[in-house]
């Protein structure tokens, strides 16, 4: 098959790794567990919600990102989120997920960290049995609160580290570089965890080599920002840092004012390890299949640029050496057929 079809697209299997699991949370998912948990939803109905996913910038994201997040309140609850997303990575064909959660979000409401982690975990226990899907969980300090309450948070995590694989850093990037959490960071990789930041999406590149160099991390989820910097483009091919990128997210958030002035294809012909992600698909209107569409409308994303993009995916993930010739031969048998 030569040239690239929607049908294509979503057949073709995809590793996701920049995914907020509490992103995911459908309206309806949302208003069902408002009901479950007897929570008052400032919205009437679905449509309602769907018209407030209107943002001029992250803040306007984030103010209801952490209002849905109310709704969350139980290990059912985080199981039920949790199982709608990889229930959606089945029907794109999404075979490796490394996905983000907030643990901060939730125990500042009372909710125990146990609780949080024991849901997500099984859900993706029983999406690698059931659905044949692998997973690493990421937990993210949220990077507007001090580097104390992370402190505090990566604490909570010794006792789960059989289930989380790494720490990551999210949330308002504006004010808050990474150097303000250097101390956690290295507390984290003496821990053994995987390393990853948000930097340059709406912070400047310098919050990219800052993450890089302070923090010493081993993935940049976003860095679009990168491009503004020859310096930093070069270092990052040379040492083929992934970027995890996530196209509609950067257009709903208005950092770029199109899809086609999006520049990743631009980053990945100039050969920077970029990858595709979908961020937070239920606010920012897709999933993994959406965002190549996205691609592929807009940017006429060629059959090999896509299959480059997996591949970086593969390269850039944090699955065991086995997994990754596991998909590599997935991706290699259906390009071939």
């Amino acid at each position: 098959m030569s040239e690239i079809s929607h049908k294509w697209l979503n057949g073709l299997p995809k590793i996701e790794l920049h995914l907020h699991i509490e992103g995911t949370l459908e309206p309806e998912l949302l208003f069902k567990l408002a009901k479950r948990n007897s929570i008052q939803l400032p919205f009437n109905s679905v449509n309602e919600v769907k018209k407030a996913y209107q943002f001029s910038n992250l803040q306007d994201f984030l103010d209801i990102y952490y209002q849905g997040a109310e709704v969350l309140l139980h290990k059912q609850d985080f199981y039920d989120l949790t199982w709608a997303y990889l229930l959606m990575c089945k029907q794109q064909n999404v075979m490796h997920i490394e996905p983000f959660f907030d643990p901060q979000t939730h125990t500042v409401r009372g909710v125990p960290f146990e609780t949080i982690v024991s849901g997500i975990a099984e859900a993706l226990a029983d999406g690698k049995g059931k659905l044949g899907i692998t997973s690493r969980l990421i937990m993210c300090f949220l990077r507007h609160l001090s580097e104390e309450s992370a402190i505090e948070t990566l604490k909570s995590s010794e006792q789960f580290t059989d289930v989380i694989y790494g720490v990551g850093l999210d949330s308002a990037e504006m004010g808050n570089p990474p150097e303000k959490f250097i101390n956690v960071f290295t507390k984290a990789k003496g821990m053994g965890y995987k390393l990853v930041a948000h930097a340059g999406e709406e912070g400047p590149a310098s919050y990219i080599w800052s993450s890089l160099d302070v923090l010493n991390v081993q993935r940049i989820d976003h860095g679009i920002r990168a491009i503004d910097d020859p310096d930093l483009m070069l270092r990052l091919i040379e040492s083929q840092m992934p970027l995890t990128i996530c196209p509609l997210s950067n257009v709903k958030l208005r950092v770029f004012d199109n899809m086609a002035s999006h520049t990743i294809l631009d980053m990945l012909d100039l050969g920077v390890c970029v990858t595709v992600n979908s961020d937070d698909p239920s606010y920012f209107g897709g999933y993994m299949t959406e965002n190549f569409l996205a691609l592929y409308d807009s940017l006429e994303l060629s059959r090999d640029q896509a299959i480059s993009l997996i591949n970086n995916s593969i390269d850039a993930s944090f699955a065991e050496d086995s997994r990754k010739k596991e998909l590599s031969n997935l991706l290699q048998t259906y390009i071939s057929d």
